[in-house]
């Protein structure tokens, strides 16, 4: 019996609505921790548990309270929580300083960055140095070289949110992979039906746009993009695997379990099959027979066209003689 057979649990629509929540905020809440989630059939999203929506709606602080702890800001109004101007708030941003939670893109194309609002203000009770005056230099530095590490702190925040949403290992490989491309994950899965299992694992991208243009360029940002970055995430992929391997194997077709139990080891890697036992001669069986016998010589081509020729030549000088 599955969980959701054991309780009652809401799809993710329906409990949006009864927590009075967008089903974008109530998939954030989740990933932070403010919503519990139990695991849907294969293949489906997770559920929330009518239980779970009934000790969110007791909350005296419902629903303001769970809508503030996931309401996400952009670049404006984050600047205004921290009473600086949006251009500086942007320079904070791009040097690593406050990562976004989210992001989309705008009718133009460009990339809308969004941040929590309770981190935010962390930020700003804890650096107010930084509020105010002109940047450290080693900043000023960092932004005159072009640096923006906003796409990749906002990959770093989403794996950690989904690397603490699962236990299994498989999945939690799944989510590394997910920043790697396809070139990267096949160095380090060699299997392909493995990197099938992480592919179908594999979270569901948290933005979607409908244009081709606009997806190409959100799943560019969705893909670790520095050599440092990428070569964290290969190591992390790596041992990740080595404990989901110990878990279980990814599963494979009936045929390839077939070959692998005629002799083929997992990932398509040849085992030596035993010798069959060495079995002796009969007695009775004479040992002329036993052994093969030599191939019968054939005469060499060119001596056989000389013997033809030979001929030819004798029956001409007979007639000539006549």
């Amino acid at each position: 019996m599955t969980v959701t057979e054991a309780v009652r649990t809401l799809a993710f629509g329906r409990a949006a609505q009864q927590l009075e929540l967008r089903r974008g905020e109530l998939e954030l809440a989740v990933q932070l921790g403010h919503v519990r989630s139990v695991p849907g059939a294969p293949g489906t999203r997770p559920r929330v548990t009518e239980e779970e929506v009934g000790r969110l709606r007791r909350s005296p602080d419902f629903p303001e309270g769970l809508r503030e702890r996931v309401r996400a800001v952009g670049t404006t109004e984050a600047a205004a929580l921290l009473r600086v101007p949006p251009d500086r708030f942007t320079r904070l941003a791009r040097t690593g300083h406050i990562s976004p939670v989210r992001f989309y893109l705008n009718r133009y194309r460009a990339v809308v960055w969004l941040y929590l609002a309770g981190e935010v203000r962390e930020f700003g009770a804890g650096h107010s140095d930084l509020l105010t005056g002109r940047l450290p230099q080693e900043l000023r530095t960092k932004l005159d070289d072009g640096v923006d590490h906003r796409p990749r702190n906002w990959r770093t925040h989403r794996l950690g949110l989904l690397l603490r949403g699962t236990d299994d290992p498989w999945e939690q490989a799944a989510a590394i992979a997910s920043l790697l491309d396809p070139v990267q994950l096949a160095e380090v899965v060699a299997d392909p039906y493995e990197r099938a299992y992480l592919d179908r694992l594999r979270p569901d991208p948290p933005y979607r746009p409908e244009s081709a243009s606009a997806r190409e360029l959100a799943d560019r940002l969705m893909l670790a993009d520095d050599p440092d970055e990428i070569l964290w995430h290969r190591t992390q992929l790596g041992q990740t695997l080595g404990r989901a391997r110990v878990v279980r194997a990814a599963p494979r077709p009936e045929s390839d379990r077939t070959a692998a139990v005629a002799g083929v080891a997992p990932g398509g890697r040849a085992r030596p099959l035993p010798l069959p036992p060495m079995t002796a001669l009969p007695e009775r069986v004479p040992l002329h027979l036993a052994l093969p016998r030599p191939p019968v010589p054939h005469p060499p081509v060119r001596r056989v066209r000389r013997v033809l020729l030979d001929r030819l030549l004798r029956r001409r000088e007979a007639r000539a003689t006549r």
